[in-house]
């Protein structure tokens, strides 16, 4: 396992530096997070004695589960031979219930998916109370998709601006999750879209340096339109239900 995950990071990552050369970017620019969801706790090990460091998770609940089985293995004698001084770091990109919000600011560094008011005050209250500054990003919908969440683009500065003054939270950035097409081509719109209104915001004096935008069937897309993470399962660990990134 561990030899074939090797080579689907290593292809990856090297899609990834020819997209951003492309674009006259530097490929160091782009974070890559490996998407784990519906993915074993065996190959989550596997992918961190390779050296990859980003994963990402939809579901709070069982990535809690999995999470327990990660640490027994990484304790065990037969653990990770070495993580050079580094940790995982854990981003959740899924929808998150404000009932979870506890549960998320205990488990995540990074969270892809705040997108309306409720959910950032439950966050703050959530990570207030365990003294953190949570890391998040606003996710935006583009698309007329009922199945894809988002705060609607017009209301996304004042959410920004909303969240601006929590204690407890911290804007990095926006993602989105754009419709799917046969021609990653015909996605590059939504891309542009989202880059040009992370631009428009910091005019207005925000300071968003994330952009999550891209999954494996059109990364390269967006790591071309400024992508800064990318998030990629099925290309590195292969097909596992009708959910993958």
């Amino acid at each position: 396992m561990e030899q074939r995950l090797s080579e689907n990071i290593k292809t990856i990552y090297r899609r990834i530096s020819h997209s951003a050369m492309r674009a006259g970017r530097e490929p160091n620019e782009v974070r890559l997070i490996a998407v784990t969801k519906k993915v074993a706790a065996d190959a989550v090990v596997s992918a961190l004695e390779i050296g990859q460091r980003d994963f990402g998770e939809s579901r709070v609940q069982e990535f809690r589960e999995k999470l327990e089985e990660i640490r027994g293995m990484l304790a065990a004698p037969q653990g990770v031979k070495t993580l050079r001084g580094y940790r995982p770091r854990w981003h959740l990109i899924g929808h998150l219930q404000k009932n979870k919000t506890k549960m998320a600011v205990e488990l995540f560094d990074l969270i892809h998916s705040v997108d309306s008011e409720e959910l950032a005050e439950a966050l703050d209250k959530s990570a207030g109370k365990i003294n953190k500054v949570q890391r998040i990003l606003i996710q935006v919908k583009l698309s007329d998709e009922e199945s894809k969440y988002g705060i609607e683009k017009e209301n996304v500065y004042e959410l920004l601006r909303l969240v601006g003054i929590m204690k407890n939270l911290k804007v990095e950035g926006v993602m989105t999750i754009p419709p799917y097409f046969e021609d990653p081509g015909e996605v590059r719109g939504y891309f542009r879209e989202l880059r040009e209104i992370r631009d428009r915001a910091e005019t207005k004096g925000f300071s968003l340096p994330e952009l999550s935008m891209g999954m494996s069937h059109d990364f390269e897309v967006a790591v071309e339109e400024g992508a800064t993470m990318v998030r990629v399962g099925t290309a590195i660990f292969g097909e596992r239900g009708k959910e993958q990134a």
